[in-house]
């Protein structure tokens, strides 16, 4: 029998599918209850509510879906909250999602977890565990978490997942509470032999409050994180080399979305409604009124195929996939899918400027050449730049580079090592 990595395996499964239309990844975010009261979150209610409780998808209409997702054809499966565990049918739910043969990954906060889930999690493994770690220190972490001893819940739930050899994986949202333990988690991870990943990005509460935002960081605290991780530019390096640049032909420069929801992916939330990723909340199709295959063929190919109504600075601009601006963005910080996010902007701006890298002209833009923001956005890279300790070599992109801050030694620029990237944290 022929074997071929799993790289292959998924890469091949996405390309087919795109071609055919077909949804390949799911998110299904569970509950928007948790134990915890995280001051950063964007959706997190308290675990006793009984209004949301008495909202969610039951145990049964959860199977139902499902049994439906096996004809739409979906093979990647999504567990995130709120906190998935905050339900005691969740490994009902899971079960039977395994007994579909499912992809699965898990974001828990593993405060929830029990030896008897883990025996059960171990006798059916998902392909992946992600456990958010708010602090390396029980005041730190119980200072973003708000509760008394969630410290040593979430630390016994580690040990339960690795005493049972299950695929875990540890990450944190870098805040302003917790930034100076981001190394220390590092390294807790590293002895127990997993990977980490940190990410810097927030968005305020799907219900439009902006409270998250006071424990965000700035956005020259963002870049400053990077510069302290030569794997994590390394990959910034890599990243930009492969995804920056104009909209690729396949990508209708016009479209508002130019992500992978409502191409590849979709997100059913807790009340069961279906929407194009799991922080939009503009539009919204009920599964409970209709059927995933009305849902995905009719409702969110509408979604996707919307065009832009307007030109912004973010229209044209290379460097989108250096700042993650996407409309949901948009709509949860500004009101609107197609307005600019500043915070957003000036994190590109200087991890451009960080990486030397280009920056082509991008219509009205407050840190490009004569824009009223470029001397704030200059005093900031001159203090990254007189903060960096480590040793010059320049990223290259077609030959040419911009004038910026070098980053990255020789070594970790040949080697490629590490995997610092950003990625969503899931659970905020």
């Amino acid at each position: 029998m022929e074997q071929i990595s799993y790289s292959s395996f998924s890469n091949a499964l996405h390309r087919d599918a795109r071609r055919a239309k077909a949804p390949t990844n799911v998110t299904f975010e569970l509950t928007r209850r948790c134990p915890l009261s995280c001051q950063h979150c964007y959706n997190n209610l308290p675990v006793g509510d009984r209004t949301a409780r008495d909202g969610e998808l039951s145990t049964a209409e959860h199977l139902a879906l499902l049994d439906g997702l096996t004809e739409l054809g979906p093979l990647w499966l999504l567990y995130t909250g709120g906190e998935i565990f905050a339900r005691p049918d969740f490994m009902d739910i899971y079960t039977h999602a395994k007994s579909r043969g499912f992809i699965i990954t898990l974001f828990t906060n593993a405060t929830l977890i029990t030896p008897a889930i883990a025996d059960r999690l171990a006798e059916l493994p998902p392909f992946a565990i992600e456990v958010t770690l708010y602090g390396a220190t029980r005041e730190t972490y119980e200072t973003v978490t708000g509760i008394a001893g969630s410290y040593d819940r979430c630390l016994r739930g580690i040990r339960l997942l690795q005493e049972r050899k299950l695929p875990l994986k540890l990450k944190t949202v870098a805040l302003t509470i917790n930034r100076h333990e981001i190394e220390a988690m590092k390294r807790f991870a590293s002895e127990l032999g997993v990977d980490f990943k940190f990410d810097s990005m927030m968005s305020p509460r799907i219900d439009c409050s902006l409270s998250p935002l006071d424990v965000r960081l700035a956005p020259e605290e963002c870049v400053e994180l990077d510069l302290r991780d030569p794997a994590r530019m390394t990959e910034w390096g890599q990243f930009a080399e492969k995804f920056m640049g104009p909209a690729r032909p396949t990508v209708d420069p016009n479209s508002v979305y130019h992500c992978g929801g409502g191409v590849s992916a979709f997100s059913i939330d807790p009340y069961g409604q279906m929407s194009i990723c799991v922080l939009s909340e503009q539009d919204k199709y009920d599964l409970r009124a209709g059927s995933l295959s009305e849902g995905w063929n009719h409702f969110l190919r509408a979604v996707r195929a919307r065009t832009i109504t307007k030109q912004t600075k973010c229209t044209t601009c290379e460097l989108k996939p250096m700042c993650g601006m996407c409309p949901a963005s948009g709509e949860l910080e500004n009101g609107d899918p197609e307005a600019p996010v500043d915070f957003l902007c000036q994190v590109a701006h200087l991890r451009a400027h960080a990486l030397g890298l280009p920056v082509p002209p991008h219509g009205d833009c407050e840190y490009c050449a004569g824009g009223s923001q470029v001397d704030a956005l200059a005093a900031a890279f001159e203090r990254l730049k007189a903060a960096a300790t480590l040793p010059a070599a320049p990223i290259r992109r077609s030959g040419k580079r911009a004038a910026g801050l070098v980053v990255l030694g020789e070594a970790a620029a040949s080697e490629g090592c590490g995997s610092g990237a950003c990625g969503s944290c899931g659970d905020h």
